[in-house]
Protein backbone atom coordinates (compact mmCIF):
# COMPACT_ATOMS: atom_id res chain seq x y z
CA UNK A 1 0.00 0.00 0.00
CA UNK A 2 1.81 3.25 -1.02
CA UNK A 3 0.89 7.19 -2.02
CA UNK A 4 -0.60 6.03 -5.59
CA UNK A 5 -3.16 3.74 -4.17
CA UNK A 6 -4.37 6.28 -1.81
CA UNK A 7 -4.20 8.52 -4.55
CA UNK A 8 -6.27 5.68 -6.66
CA UNK A 9 -8.59 5.67 -3.97
CA UNK A 10 -9.08 8.28 -1.98
CA UNK A 11 -8.04 10.44 1.10
CA UNK A 12 -10.51 11.61 3.46
CA UNK A 13 -9.59 14.29 5.48
CA UNK A 14 -12.00 14.93 8.29
CA UNK A 15 -11.19 18.96 9.52
CA UNK A 16 -8.84 21.36 8.54
CA UNK A 17 -7.66 23.65 11.21
CA UNK A 18 -3.67 23.84 11.64
CA UNK A 19 -2.62 20.88 11.77
CA UNK A 20 -5.50 19.60 8.91
CA UNK A 21 -3.77 22.50 6.73
CA UNK A 22 -0.23 21.69 7.25
CA UNK A 23 -0.48 18.12 6.55
CA UNK A 24 -2.71 18.55 3.28
CA UNK A 25 -0.02 21.23 2.30
CA UNK A 26 3.21 18.89 2.89
CA UNK A 27 0.93 15.84 0.66
CA UNK A 28 -0.43 18.55 -2.23
CA UNK A 29 3.57 19.37 -2.08
CA UNK A 30 4.34 16.01 -2.11
CA UNK A 31 2.51 15.25 -5.57
CA UNK A 32 -0.63 13.94 -4.26
CA UNK A 33 -3.83 14.50 -6.53
CA UNK A 34 -5.90 17.27 -5.40
CA UNK A 35 -8.52 15.12 -6.88
CA UNK A 36 -7.72 12.38 -4.98
CA UNK A 37 -8.53 14.59 -1.52
CA UNK A 38 -12.09 15.13 -0.26
CA UNK A 39 -12.37 17.51 3.02
CA UNK A 40 -15.01 17.81 5.53
CA UNK A 41 -14.70 21.49 6.93
CA UNK A 42 -17.21 23.36 8.32
CA UNK A 43 -15.59 26.64 7.93
CA UNK A 44 -13.04 26.36 5.25
CA UNK A 45 -9.94 29.04 5.00
CA UNK A 46 -9.28 30.67 1.92
CA UNK A 47 -6.36 28.65 1.23
CA UNK A 48 -7.99 25.52 1.73
CA UNK A 49 -10.69 27.03 -0.88
CA UNK A 50 -7.99 27.07 -3.26
CA UNK A 51 -6.54 23.82 -3.18
CA UNK A 52 -8.72 22.53 -5.92
CA UNK A 53 -9.68 19.42 -3.53
CA UNK A 54 -13.26 18.29 -2.86
CA UNK A 55 -14.70 20.38 -0.25
CA UNK A 56 -17.65 19.44 2.01
CA UNK A 57 -18.62 17.28 -1.15
CA UNK A 58 -20.07 13.59 -1.38
CA UNK A 59 -17.45 11.11 0.39
CA UNK A 60 -15.75 8.17 -1.87
CA UNK A 61 -17.81 5.26 0.06
CA UNK A 62 -14.56 2.81 0.08
CA UNK A 63 -11.36 5.62 0.38
CA UNK A 64 -7.94 4.63 1.33
CA UNK A 65 -7.92 6.55 4.21
CA UNK A 66 -9.59 8.74 6.38
CA UNK A 67 -7.56 11.03 8.20
CA UNK A 68 -9.32 12.46 12.06
CA UNK A 69 -8.07 16.11 12.60
CA UNK A 70 -10.81 17.82 14.68
CA UNK A 71 -10.99 18.86 17.87
CA UNK A 72 -11.47 16.41 20.48
CA UNK A 73 -15.10 18.42 21.49
CA UNK A 74 -16.55 18.29 17.60
CA UNK A 75 -15.68 14.44 17.79
CA UNK A 76 -19.16 13.70 18.53
CA UNK A 77 -20.95 15.20 15.45
CA UNK A 78 -18.10 14.32 13.19
CA UNK A 79 -17.71 10.61 13.09
CA UNK A 80 -21.49 9.75 12.20
CA UNK A 81 -20.53 11.16 8.73
CA UNK A 82 -17.54 8.70 8.17
CA UNK A 83 -18.99 5.33 10.28
CA UNK A 84 -20.21 3.79 7.25
CA UNK A 85 -16.78 3.58 6.13
CA UNK A 86 -15.81 1.40 9.17
CA UNK A 87 -14.65 -2.57 8.23
CA UNK A 88 -14.29 -1.95 4.60
CA UNK A 89 -10.70 -1.76 4.85
CA UNK A 90 -10.25 1.90 4.73
CA UNK A 91 -8.12 2.96 7.62
CA UNK A 92 -8.42 5.52 9.98
CA UNK A 93 -5.91 7.61 11.21
CA UNK A 94 -6.64 9.62 14.23
CA UNK A 95 -4.37 13.02 15.17
CA UNK A 96 -6.99 14.06 17.67
CA UNK A 97 -5.49 14.45 20.82
CA UNK A 98 -6.98 12.39 23.88
CA UNK A 99 -9.14 10.53 21.58
CA UNK A 100 -8.08 6.51 22.55
CA UNK A 101 -8.15 3.85 19.57
CA UNK A 102 -11.13 2.42 21.81
CA UNK A 103 -13.61 4.94 21.06
CA UNK A 104 -13.15 4.75 17.40
CA UNK A 105 -13.53 1.18 17.45
CA UNK A 106 -16.81 1.82 19.24
CA UNK A 107 -17.57 4.27 16.37
CA UNK A 108 -16.26 1.87 13.69
CA UNK A 109 -16.33 -1.04 14.87
CA UNK A 110 -13.43 -3.09 16.46
CA UNK A 111 -12.91 -4.90 12.72
CA UNK A 112 -11.84 -1.49 11.49
CA UNK A 113 -8.07 -0.72 10.97
CA UNK A 114 -7.26 2.33 13.29
CA UNK A 115 -4.28 4.39 14.06
CA UNK A 116 -4.02 6.82 16.87
CA UNK A 117 -1.54 9.59 16.23
CA UNK A 118 0.19 12.68 18.64
CA UNK A 119 2.18 14.97 16.62
CA UNK A 120 2.72 18.99 18.13
CA UNK A 121 2.66 21.84 17.06
CA UNK A 122 6.17 22.67 14.91
CA UNK A 123 4.08 20.12 12.49
CA UNK A 124 2.92 23.76 11.27
CA UNK A 125 6.65 24.68 10.05
CA UNK A 126 7.17 21.03 8.89
CA UNK A 127 9.15 20.43 12.20
CA UNK A 128 6.99 18.61 14.10
CA UNK A 129 7.14 14.52 15.45
CA UNK A 130 4.53 12.23 15.47
CA UNK A 131 4.22 9.75 17.47
CA UNK A 132 1.72 6.32 16.13
CA UNK A 133 0.37 3.17 17.33
CA UNK A 134 -2.34 0.87 15.63
CA UNK A 135 -4.89 -1.87 16.79
CA UNK A 136 -4.34 -5.30 15.81
CA UNK A 137 -6.03 -4.98 12.43
CA UNK A 138 -3.31 -2.39 11.32
CA UNK A 139 -1.14 -4.20 8.73
CA UNK A 140 2.28 -3.55 8.34
CA UNK A 141 1.54 -1.83 4.84
CA UNK A 142 -0.95 0.60 6.89
CA UNK A 143 1.30 1.70 9.00
CA UNK A 144 3.87 2.60 6.58
CA UNK A 145 1.70 4.66 4.59
CA UNK A 146 0.65 6.24 7.72
CA UNK A 147 4.02 7.07 8.65
CA UNK A 148 4.83 8.50 4.64
CA UNK A 149 1.76 10.57 5.26
CA UNK A 150 2.60 11.95 8.68
CA UNK A 151 6.36 12.53 7.29
CA UNK A 152 5.10 15.77 5.47
CA UNK A 153 4.99 17.71 8.54
CA UNK A 154 8.00 16.08 10.37
CA UNK A 155 9.46 12.90 12.32
CA UNK A 156 7.43 9.99 13.10
CA UNK A 157 8.12 6.99 15.71
CA UNK A 158 6.54 4.23 16.38
CA UNK A 159 5.50 3.34 20.10
CA UNK A 160 5.25 0.34 21.86
CA UNK A 161 1.72 0.67 23.25
CA UNK A 162 -1.06 3.05 23.45
CA UNK A 163 -0.16 3.34 27.13
CA UNK A 164 2.84 5.25 26.18
CA UNK A 165 1.12 8.14 24.86
CA UNK A 166 0.38 9.64 28.24
CA UNK A 167 4.21 9.90 27.97
CA UNK A 168 4.42 11.64 24.77
CA UNK A 169 1.94 13.72 25.77
CA UNK A 170 3.95 15.41 28.54
CA UNK A 171 7.34 15.51 26.47
CA UNK A 172 6.52 16.37 22.80
CA UNK A 173 2.68 16.87 22.68
CA UNK A 174 2.92 19.92 25.25
CA UNK A 175 6.99 20.27 24.89
CA UNK A 176 6.62 22.90 22.65
CA UNK A 177 4.60 25.54 25.01
CA UNK A 178 7.52 24.23 28.03
CA UNK A 179 10.33 25.97 25.53
CA UNK A 180 8.27 28.66 24.40
CA UNK A 181 8.41 29.65 28.12
CA UNK A 182 11.94 29.24 28.68
CA UNK A 183 12.14 31.92 25.73
CA UNK A 184 9.87 34.20 27.59
CA UNK A 185 12.19 33.76 30.93
CA UNK A 186 15.67 34.31 28.74
CA UNK A 187 14.20 37.11 27.38
CA UNK A 188 12.87 38.49 30.86
CA UNK A 189 16.33 37.51 32.52
CA UNK A 190 18.30 39.52 29.73
CA UNK A 191 15.87 42.42 30.31
CA UNK A 192 16.68 42.45 34.05
CA UNK A 193 20.54 42.67 32.96
CA UNK A 194 19.82 45.15 30.83
CA UNK A 195 18.86 44.71 27.64
CA UNK A 196 16.08 46.04 25.42
CA UNK A 197 13.16 43.79 25.28
CA UNK A 198 13.76 43.88 21.44
CA UNK A 199 16.90 42.52 21.87
CA UNK A 200 16.65 40.33 24.19
CA UNK A 201 13.56 38.23 22.59
CA UNK A 202 15.90 37.65 19.50
CA UNK A 203 19.12 37.00 21.42
CA UNK A 204 16.16 33.89 23.36
CA UNK A 205 14.74 32.96 20.26
CA UNK A 206 17.42 32.54 17.87
CA UNK A 207 19.91 31.08 20.50
CA UNK A 208 16.40 28.53 21.73
CA UNK A 209 16.27 27.48 18.20
CA UNK A 210 20.21 27.25 16.81
CA UNK A 211 20.47 25.35 19.71
CA UNK A 212 17.66 22.75 18.53
CA UNK A 213 18.98 22.75 15.22
CA UNK A 214 22.45 21.70 16.48
CA UNK A 215 21.54 19.21 18.69
CA UNK A 216 19.50 17.62 16.08
CA UNK A 217 21.86 17.83 13.27
CA UNK A 218 25.34 17.12 15.66
CA UNK A 219 26.84 13.33 16.01
CA UNK A 220 27.31 14.63 19.75
CA UNK A 221 24.79 13.62 22.22
CA UNK A 222 23.27 17.35 23.89
CA UNK A 223 25.42 16.41 27.01
CA UNK A 224 28.67 16.28 24.95
CA UNK A 225 27.53 19.75 23.23
CA UNK A 226 26.96 20.84 27.06
CA UNK A 227 30.41 20.08 27.84
CA UNK A 228 32.06 21.43 24.65
CA UNK A 229 30.88 24.98 25.32
CA UNK A 230 31.50 24.98 29.16
CA UNK A 231 35.03 26.19 29.81
CA UNK A 232 36.05 25.80 33.73
CA UNK A 233 35.10 28.41 35.70
CA UNK A 234 34.12 30.32 32.55
CA UNK A 235 30.83 32.12 32.06
CA UNK A 236 28.88 29.05 31.30
CA UNK A 237 29.71 26.97 33.99
CA UNK A 238 28.18 29.70 36.64
CA UNK A 239 24.87 29.56 35.14
CA UNK A 240 25.30 25.98 34.73
CA UNK A 241 25.61 25.47 38.22
CA UNK A 242 22.29 27.21 38.31
CA UNK A 243 20.24 25.51 36.47
CA UNK A 244 21.70 22.29 37.03
CA UNK A 245 21.23 21.63 40.39
CA UNK A 246 19.87 18.93 41.67
CA UNK A 247 17.42 20.36 44.16
CA UNK A 248 16.40 23.83 42.62
CA UNK A 249 17.03 23.63 38.70
CA UNK A 250 15.94 22.06 35.66
CA UNK A 251 16.19 18.48 36.27
CA UNK A 252 13.53 18.06 39.25
CA UNK A 253 11.15 20.60 37.76
CA UNK A 254 11.63 19.41 34.23
CA UNK A 255 10.81 16.03 35.74
CA UNK A 256 7.47 17.41 37.41
CA UNK A 257 6.32 19.28 34.83
CA UNK A 258 6.29 16.39 32.22
CA UNK A 259 4.64 14.11 34.97
CA UNK A 260 1.88 16.93 35.73
CA UNK A 261 1.07 16.66 31.59
CA UNK A 262 1.10 12.91 31.30
CA UNK A 263 -0.81 12.75 34.96
CA UNK A 264 -3.64 15.21 33.43
CA UNK A 265 -3.55 12.88 29.89
CA UNK A 266 -4.27 10.16 32.32
CA UNK A 267 -7.26 11.82 33.48
CA UNK A 268 -8.79 12.90 30.54
CA UNK A 269 -8.60 9.68 29.33
CA UNK A 270 -10.39 8.02 32.10
CA UNK A 271 -13.31 10.57 32.24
Amino acid sequence: MDMQHVADKGLVLLGCGKMGSAMLAGWLERDLPPASVWVIDPKPSDWLKGTGVHLNADLPERPAIVLIAVKPQMMGEALPTIAAMGGGGTLFVSVAAGTPIEAFEAAFGSDSPIIRAMPNTPAAVGRGITAIVGNDEVSGDQMDLAEALLKAVGQVVRLEGEHQMDAVTGVSGSGPAYVFHMIECMAQAGEAEGLSPELAMQLAQATVAGAGALAEAADETPAQLRENVTSPNGTTQAGLEVLMDEDTGLPPLMKATVKAAADRSKELRRG
